[in-house]
């Protein structure tokens, strides 16, 4: 079996799916190859696994990224058609992050210093799909602040620059901003989540610092190729639904900067309606 994942090796969707397969490579008695395939934010991915055959040997990690992409581009080679979701596994927090030398340290305070900077301060942008990026336009479009986006691809990559001071701010995935928040190489001034971390309790929410518009949630979840055979599907549910009620795997999901938050296919169903509807909302805000 092959999991695709649409972003960098030790990124955030990376690093949260190992954690998860290792016990569900056990329960189906298969082995599972993980395999990186980043770029285009997200789309050589899904457009590779929407052409594959629809046996359940090929699967992707879906994220937000499957209900974004069709909303913001065109001529897209995959449509979320070309899927049928299989289970949410994990939920995870993203950071607000500054290089510690800036000399904001509150979400107001960078406001008040992007207003009055010249030239404009420059973000990192880890792909227009991702609720990361969504949670900075958000940002800017209600506190009516300008900035210019750096382009990467994914997380990793541009966490280098962000200690380095290149650009001035970037939402960051907790997995790959929590060890340098720790370290003391980077300052978080809010969490983009609903709720506060139990990671970094002491860092406030986007809504608490005063901005709940910006309020994104990062999920991960696997998706098959449409046309995959329901019983097929059944055995992959159940697979999904014994590993991440392991112990182990939610202690991995937790190190790995993210929280064990099954759905079985109903309800991940359910939650994808849910969630579709609040990207719409958000991007028509931002497009007026």
């Amino acid at each position: 079996i092959k999991v695709i994942v649409p972003y960098p090796a030790g990124g955030v969707v990376d690093v949260q799916a190992r954690a998860l397969t290792q016990s569900l490579a056990t329960e189906l008695g298969q082995a599972i190859v993980v395999e990186a395939r980043a770029g285009a934010n997200g789309n050589l991915a899904a457009e590779a696994v929407a052409r594959a055959p629809a046996d359940g040997y090929t699967l992707i990690v879906s994220a937000s990224f499957m209900i974004n992409n069709p909303m913001l581009e065109s001529n897209l080679r995959w449509a979320p058609k070309d899927f049928v979701p299989v289970g949410r596994f994990s939920m995870s927090p993203s950071y607000l992050c500054v290089p510690i030398s800036s000399p904001a340290h509150t979400v107001k305070e960078f406001v008040e210093l992007a207003a009055k900077a010249k030239p404009i301060l420059q973000y990192g942008d880890g792909g227009g799909g991702t609720p990361q990026t969504m949670a900075t336009e958000i940002l800017k479009s209600t506190a009516k602040i300008q900035m210019e986006a750096i382009s990467y691809k994914g997380a990793p990559p541009m966490m280098v620059d962000l200690i380095n001071g290149a650009f001035a701010v970037a939402v960051i995935p907790s997995s790959v901003a929590y060890p340098h928040i720790k370290a003391g190489k980077v300052r978080a001034l809010a969490n983009t989540s609903s709720r506060r971390s139990a990671q970094l309790p002491d860092v406030p929410t986007i809504a608490e610092a005063g901005y709940p518009e910006a309020t994104v949630v990062s999920w991960y979840g696997l998706h098959a190729p449409a046309g995959t055979p329901p019983d097929v599907l059944k055995k992959l549910e159940a697979a999904m639904q014994a590993a991440s009620n392991r112990a182990e795997v939610k202690d991995r999901l937790a190190a790995a900067g993210g929280e064990s938050s099954y759905l079985n296919t109903s309800d991940f169903i359910s939650f994808l309606r849910t969630d579709t509807q609040m990207w719409e909302r958000i991007n028509k805000t931002l497009t007026k």
